[in-house]
């Protein structure tokens, strides 16, 4: 359907864009997206961050951190549904993809303060305890972050809603994954790879939330179930 749309109105940068992304969801293939950006000048300096951590590019996600809004702005997506985390969250990743564990230490830290606000302005809400628990994940503090992601599974199953639910299972995934409760991780990720709202074969092929998993044969085996068959290798 993207080519179609896309030989009807080659000059539609919509449709251009929706070809390129979905390269990139369904066979993990940023080129077509680094392609857009470059020759039409659009400016979407987060999803260049999205693009720079996929490809572990340390240079590229501190050009699109730059281009980002000013420090401690809170209305960055943080890639599921309308989870929002603040810039500090972001400098976190970063800091973190290059190896710099201090300065990411300090970033999630910044963020954890901004996300708890979050939290209390909304505490019957899952998905920004979620997010805290991924930040709390990220600084070690895994008691917390554990619990945390539990308390939001309860908040929002998915019984009761379908996509902010489908959500918090994801970041309980992350949760998980990042302090090292893998059985739990893969236990999540087998069921969100059922779901058709649940990560993307380039999501879960690429980002860096699925890392402490790479390499363990369940985790590849639900990358090798989400591929097109004529493009999955595992790495």
């Amino acid at each position: 359907m993207g080519d179609r749309l896309v030989a009807l109105e080659p000059n539609n940068i919509a449709y251009r864009r929706g070809r390129a992304h979905i390269e990139l969801k369904e066979r993990a293939d940023t080129r077509p997206e680094h392609a857009f950006f470059d020759k039409t000048r659009a400016d979407d300096p987060q999803e260049r961050l999205d693009l720079a951590l996929y490809d572990r590019d340390a240079v590229a996600a501190d050009q699109a951190l730059a281009a980002l809004g000013a420090p401690g702005e809170d209305t960055f997506n943080f890639g599921r549904g309308g989870v929002t985390v603040s810039r500090a969250y972001l400098e976190g990743l970063v800091a973190r993809m290059k190896g710099d564990a201090a300065a990411a230490q300090a970033a999630f830290g910044a963020a954890r303060a901004r996300q708890e606000e979050a939290v209390r302005a909304r505490p019957d809400y899952g998905p920004p305890l979620s997010a805290l628990g991924v930040i709390d994940a990220a600084l070690g503090r895994k008691e917390e972050a554990l619990r945390e992601g539990r308390r939001a599974l309860e908040l929002m199953p998915m019984a009761k809603d379908s996509m902010d639910g489908v959500d918090v299972l994801y970041l309980y995934a992350v949760i998980c994954a990042w302090t090292g409760e893998r059985d739990l991780a893969i236990e999540q990720l087998e069921t969100l790879a059922k779901i058709p709202a649940g990560p993307s074969y380039g999501d879960i092929r690429l980002s860096p939330n699925w890392d402490p998993l790479r390499g363990d044969p369940r985790f590849e085996k639900i990358v090798a179930s989400l591929a097109p068959k004529d493009t999955y290798v595992a790495r």
